[in-house]
């Protein structure tokens, strides 16, 4: 289905939570092909996948990214609008139980095409976790992409080591790098701490850094020392938040120079000289543009904080070293592995995947059907389950009362729908804790 000379590129997105919803809107930017392949710009259509972290329209417009058309949808919504509706490329912006529900789910509704569209998904950051599981539920798209040398190494790895087609993963960047680089220390010298919604867990730990991000106001009170937090209370993202610094800190007595900041990271950045996290991808934003970044060992290097993906990078310590004055140095060949390109070399770091997308493209009798590592006879223990949390069966079909399967969601409809949200998130913030703490006495 090659993009005709005249029209423009048209590009679907899916997404499931804010940050996916950045990633997979950037994303849609970076990857089309560039001209004469598309002489005009692309046409971006976005679709939230409703679910428990479906985003407000305060975080759909903290994130920054805008598209041409913005729609709620469930699974079999957006399947429908797959099956009637021409695009030419579709990015699958969603956890990989979703990449691979819809998968199946395309696959059914496409089986009788060969001018589909081009399929692309990826990861929103950091890949520290469930390296094979989230990869082989993304396996099936045309493309994959990995943000940087080393996760693309380690994604072929995955593949070729489960006997699966390999040549869908494609190196990039993080799509929504970008900014000023850091040129010297700001008036007042600004600390930032980027909040995790649920990196460390326990209110023990959250309680520890919330305090020792606040000592080292006090200690430095020339500084302006600032909590960049991800969401209000009851907001989600991509990952569930149950103790909101937010309310941790209304327990505490602040000083004058430490404040809670919400807004684009991009914009908290251009004024940060110190950037403090747990593992966050805002780190490597940081990195990107050279601001002295610092991931902390205060709760331990481990697998369950992420902070072990940074083993190498130069920027571990703790509190006591940054309170002492400590100012980080990054390793640069540790860098330049992650895909910040710090050295300059951003510009170009999607050059391969426009490239093979233009090709996809231009593919002599289109394209032909997805094929998953998974399925009903490769997976039958396991791929039953994932689809069937989309209401799809192991064929990739609709099951019987799928929600909305046949019409446009109506207003009471919607009304209802905004309100179970409502009351599961005030479930997890509110309701959850108190009987956790209760089940610990």
């Amino acid at each position: 289905m090659p993009p005709s000379n005249t029209k423009s590129l048209r590009i679907a997105v899916l997404a499931d939570s804010d940050t996916r919803w950045k990633w997979g809107a950037s994303t849609a930017g970076r990857v089309a092909p560039a001209a004469p392949a598309a002489p005009a710009a692309p046409v971006v259509d976005g679709f939230l996948l409703r679910g428990r972290a479906t985003p407000t329209p305060r975080q759909l417009a903290e994130v920054g990214v805008r598209a041409d058309s913005l729609r709620e949808v469930t699974a079999a919504e957006f399947l429908r609008v797959m099956a009637r509706e021409s695009y030419d490329v579709l990015v699958l912006a969603l956890v990989g139980g979703g990449v691979q529900a819809v998968l199946h789910g395309l696959r059914r509704v496409w089986e009788d095409r060969t001018d589909r569209p081009v399929v692309v998904t990826g990861y929103v950051g950091v890949v520290y976790e469930k390296l094979a599981d989230g990869l082989l539920l993304r396996h099936g798209a045309d493309l994959v992409l990995a943000n940087s040398r080393q996760d693309a190494d380690r994604f072929r790895q995955v593949y070729e080591g489960v006997g699966a087609d390999a040549s869908s993963v494609t190196e990039v960047a993080l799509p929504f790098l970008g900014g000023a680089p850091y040129t010297g220390e700001h008036e007042p010298y600004t600390v930032v701490f980027a909040a995790q919604p649920s990196v460390p867990e326990t209110r023990r730990d959250r309680t520890y850094l919330l305090e020792r991000l606040v000592r080292h106001a006090r200690l430095h009170p020339g500084r302006e020392v600032l909590l960049k937090l991800r969401s209000r209370p009851g907001e989600h993202t991509t990952h569930l938040e149950e103790l909101p610094y937010q309310k941790l800190a209304q327990r505490l007595d602040l000083p004058p120079n430490f404040r809670l900041v919400y807004g684009n990271m991009g914009e908290v950045l251009d004024r940060t000289d110190l950037m403090v996290t747990v593992s966050s991808t805002a780190a490597l934003e940081s990195l990107h543009r050279r601001v002295p970044t610092v991931v902390l060992t205060d709760l331990g290097v481990r697998e369950a904080l992420g902070n072990h993906h940074f083993v190498g990078s130069g920027c571990l310590a703790s509190w006591d070293q940054l309170d002492a004055g400590h100012r980080p140095v990054p390793d640069e060949e540790w860098v330049a592995r992650q895909g910040v390109a710090a050295d300059g070399g951003y510009g170009s770091a999607f050059d391969t995947a426009r490239e093979r997308i233009a090709e996809l493209l231009g593919r002599p009798g289109g394209l032909p059907p997805l094929a998953p590592y998974y399925t009903p006879e490769t997976a039958p223990g396991y791929l039953p389950g994932v689809l069937a949390r989309h209401h799809l069966a192991p064929d990739g079909s609709l099951l019987p009362g799928a929600p909305a399967a046949d019409r446009e969601p109506g207003p009471v409809r919607q009304i209802v729908r905004r309100a179970a949200r409502g009351a599961y998130r005030h479930g997890v913030q509110r309701v959850a804790p108190v009987i956790r703490r209760m089940g610990e006495l």
